[in-house]
């Protein structure tokens, strides 16, 4: 065995998705130890709306399985990973909090990041807070794909941008699923740790408030957000919130 390799978090079945149990100080290690060593790595941070996305869609699904790790972005999963395999769980790993601490992890250790999605506007907004919250900190590539699929020209383009820039971390917000199918095509290209953090970059660059502490800690983000953007987002957690507590009461009941 190549003892220079991490040994990635332990993942436990939610809802035929596999997710890490772990926290934040042991994932900053890993990822900051992988960015160092050169390492290719996935790694993305699901809600219900995620596991329920994998659940019911078989090519989301296997992509999502075949990552490093699978965190356990929702309260509703830590406390679904707890009830179903007794994982000892005490806090989630929240993408936009991971986010923020690898960026300081980043910036005290010298990893350079990239960071790939959203619109040019919100890249310099959150480039711009980065830098103030960490001045250290090397961001050394920022991109805005199409709002579309890449042609195969252009991924190999963007792959080749990505790793011409040496960066170590790999931020990536295109939202689920489109996010982690680009970093599962590209994990054997990417020479680097990439990071699906979806509405991350939206709340660090303040064009999106964050749910409050208190609703963050009772499960109630998703509450928040509809409040936010109640047009666009009431039939996903009208459709989601109903499809994991059926898909887990059902669990539960059957065990299937």
């Amino acid at each position: 065995m190549d003892r220079t390799l991490p040994r990635w978090p332990q993942k436990f079945d939610v809802l035929g998705v596999e997710v890490s149990a772990t926290n934040y100080d042991t994932l900053a290690r890993l990822f900051i130890g992988a960015a160092k060593r050169g390492e290719s790595a996935l790694a993305t941070f699901l809600p219900v709306h995620g596991i329920v996305t994998g659940a019911l869609d078989p090519a989301y699904r296997y992509a999502v399985n075949a990552f490093d790790v699978v965190g356990a972005d929702g309260q509703p999963i830590r406390w679904t990973m707890n009830l179903l395999h007794r994982a000892g769980m005490t806090d989630r790993v929240y993408g936009p909090e991971m986010m923020k601490r690898l960026c300081g992890r980043a910036a005290a250790e010298g990893v350079s990041i990239y960071l790939y999605g959203s619109t040019e506007e919100v890249l310099a907004a959150l480039s711009e807070k980065l830098r103030d919250w960490f001045p250290a900190i090397r961001i050394v590539g920022t991109e805005s794909p199409p709002f579309r699929p890449l042609t195969p020209e252009e991924n190999a383009a963007a792959v080749a941008r990505i790793n011409s820039s040496g960066a170590g971390l790999v931020f990536i917000g295109l939202g689920c699923p489109r996010q982690d199918f680009f970093a599962h095509e590209n994990r054997h290209t990417i020479k680097a740790v990439q990071l699906c953090v979806g509405a991350a970059f939206d709340f660090h660059a303040g064009t999106k408030k964050m749910a409050p502490p208190w609703m963050q800690k009772r499960g109630l983000e998703w509450l928040f957000r509809f409040t936010q953007e109640p047009g666009r987002l009431w039939k996903r957690y009208l459709l989601t919130n109903t499809a994991f507590m059926f898909l887990l009461t059902r669990r539960l009941v059957t065990g299937r």
